[in-house]
């Protein structure tokens, strides 16, 4: 478990290498919370080790974008918003990465194993992303990937996009320079669980007042 303080935010998350672990999508298709109330239960079903909440969805529950949960689809491709502008996914050899939408594209999405579609992007190739949203504060949830086998997820305490970006770009959070970076829908959601098997944990950081997500990513041994 990694707990860094960075230009005023706290930083905590778990850092991984994808050769050993991987991260799965637990979707919940009957909609938020229908099946699992929290992180930690929908780590706790696949005998995972981390969580966080994943995708953005609609008042209605539906995803906003596109969801890939062990090959089964859900929601639709986002074409319009930024927060659809970014997506991780693992392919079928269990290669994952995080890149923009127009680079992978609708038709290769749809192909992958597992999928997010989320946004913002917080850091492209190294430098933090221009124009982002720099007055409103939140609790963040986001994914930080070195371009090799070095992962990060985690959580922050209050901040904006931009202040985020810059602080992952410059100050290296899990201790490693970060290629790219992907906002996932924070706030009421932002949801992080570490199972006492991490070093460091346990560790639970989920607000009384949060509200039912609709799913979520769930860090496994390979």
């Amino acid at each position: 478990m990694i707990a860094r303080e960075i230009a005023g935010m706290q930083f905590e998350g778990v850092a991984f290498d994808s050769r050993n672990h991987r991260l799965v999508v637990v979707d919940q298709a009957a909609g938020p919370g229908s099946k699992y109330e929290d992180s930690a239960a929908a780590a706790t079903s696949l005998q995972g080790i981390a969580a966080v909440n994943a995708g953005f969805f609609t008042p209605e529950g539906s995803p906003l974008g596109l969801v890939v949960a062990d090959g089964k689809t859900a929601g639709s491709w986002n074409t319009a918003s930024s927060l659809g502008s970014g997506v991780w996914s693992e392919n079928a050899t269990g290669e994952m990465g995080i890149t923009r939408r127009e680079k992978i594209g609708r038709a290769s999405a749809s192909t992958m194993c597992e999928l997010i579609q989320a946004g913002p992007l917080l850091v492209e190739n190294n430098q933090p992303i221009s124009g982002l949203e720099a007055t409103k504060t939140s609790a963040r949830i986001f994914i930080l990937w070195d371009g090799g086998s070095r992962w990060w997820i985690g959580r922050t305490s209050p901040c904006s996009l931009a202040a985020l970006a810059n602080a992952i770009a410059t100050d290296q959070p899990a201790g490693w320079k970060v290629r790219h970076a992907l906002n996932l829908d924070g706030g009421r959601s932002a949801d992080l669980w570490i199972s006492s098997r991490v070093p460091g944990g346990p560790l639970t950081r989920r607000t009384l007042w949060n509200r039912p997500v609709r799913n979520f990513l769930v860090l496994v041994p390979k």
